[in-house]
């Protein structure tokens, strides 16, 4: 792997396990309300920079850009709606694990089996080794035995899984085989979000908005600003690494949403997930050297 592509994997990393404290932090809010705004506020505070790249590029989506944008956009709903939704019911350090280790695991099995990637030895130990720390995080695979709260967040861990693999394989593509700008995929694709919930918050769900910003509206805001960038760069490192590598490897967040879950939501068993987390580092760390 590049230095400069896994540079830009650990900052993601951060940025994005921030941001789905945030989200946690909110999860009594209704989700499909929060998740409105934040993209609403994102494609507010981002619009100036995608103007910038239109005026300095020259660069217009054409139809095609927008049909893979529109797949990109569908995932990435379902699998921010879904994340919120779960957010609800368990804890941060047990469903973002989940999920996160979920979503590589497939992205890594199909970009194998059907994009003809061929991850190296020390690329399937690393895969192997991230997939064990994040289920032992959840409460299995020698974590001790799941706690009740470990079951409430794995359910809804393994469904945001799925979409995780689907966004990231497709993601990959679009910006790879279709050539489409990162920061056009990135910002079209909070519009597309905004778009499309805004006729079901404004017939349903009118008179939450407001309530739900005054209570959140630096969480949101904050949300907006670190979804943005920690995807962005995480689309710029698709186009230095093969997908089998990236997915797996940006999993480090995993380590700072277990740090953050158990210090500063007071989540519990700490000791055990931060085992799990060495785990995870070892992974991470065979995969950068792959």
């Amino acid at each position: 792997m590049s230095p400069w592509a896994l540079v830009l994997i650990i900052v993601a990393a951060v940025a994005h396990a921030t941001w789905n404290l945030l989200s946690k932090r909110a999860a009594q809010a209704d989700g499909l309300v929060f998740v409105w705004i934040v993209a609403v506020a994102a494609a507010v505070v981002w619009s100036p920079l995608f103007a910038g790249f239109l005026l300095v590029t020259g660069d217009r989506p054409t139809w095609g850009d927008l049909a893979v944008i529109g797949g990109s956009t569908a995932l990435h709903l379902c699998y921010f709606l879904l994340l919120q939704r779960g957010y609800g019911t368990g804890d941060l350090s047990v469903v973002y694990p989940v999920a996160r280790g979920t979503g590589p695991m497939l992205a890594s099995l199909v970009a194998v089996l059907f994009l003809g990637e061929r991850p190296s030895a020390a690329g399937v130990a690393g895969i192997v080794l991230v997939g064990v720390g994040v289920f032992m995080l959840s409460g299995g695979l020698g974590g001790g035995g799941a706690a009740r709260g470990d079951l409430r967040g794995l359910v809804p861990g393994l469904v945001v899984g799925v979409f995780i693999a689907g966004y990231t394989v497709w993601d990959s593509r679009v910006v790879s085989a279709f050539a489409v700008a990162p920061l056009m995929l990135n910002y079209l694709g909070e519009v597309g979000r905004a778009l499309a919930l805004t006729p079901v918050v404004l017939a349903t769900r009118r008179r939450l908005v407001l309530p739900v910003w005054r209570e959140h509206r630096w969480r949101i805001v904050g949300a907006a600003v670190l979804i943005f960038v920690s995807y962005l760069l995480v689309l710029i490192a698709f186009t230095m690494a093969p997908v089998s590598v990236v997915a797996p490897a940006r999993e480090v967040s995993v380590l700072i949403a277990v740090v953050l879950g158990g210090r500063l939501l007071a989540e519990g068993d700490l000791p055990r997930r931060l085992l799990a987390a060495g785990v995870i580092l070892g992974g991470v760390v065979a995969i950068a050297l792959s």
